[in-house]
């Protein structure tokens, strides 16, 4: 890994002003950091890929949701079953995973 990108993420991160950084900078921070540092911001990173596979900006896109989806479960089934936030984002990312295998019709 990089370790100007994960001190530049590291950076970017303390200077959020937030606990969760969404959007297109917190995939960048977080797919960043979680190799690094997998049970500090895998959570997080599986919360932010869920958040993305519902923005506008996938709408029409299945094949991408899908990939966020599917990298938020990987994500979240990677982190230890002691981290205290694995069973809620696994959960999280897993329904959301089945909802859009089900699709719209399901719902």
């Amino acid at each position: 890994m990089n370790q100007d990108m994960v001190m530049r993420a590291r950076v970017m991160l303390l200077s959020a002003n937030t606990c969760v950084v969404r959007g297109i900078t917190g995939l960048w921070i977080y797919r960043t950091l979680t190799p690094v540092e997998p049970e500090v911001y895998g959570s997080k990173l599986a919360y932010v890929l869920v958040e993305a596979s519902a923005s506008p900006s996938v709408r029409d896109l299945p094949e991408r949701r899908m990939a966020l989806l599917d990298e938020a479960v990987e994500v979240a089934t990677a982190l230890s079953p002691a981290n205290p936030f694995r069973d809620k984002v696994l959960r999280k990312a897993l329904a959301a995973r089945r909802r859009e295998i089900e699709g719209p019709s399901a719902s």
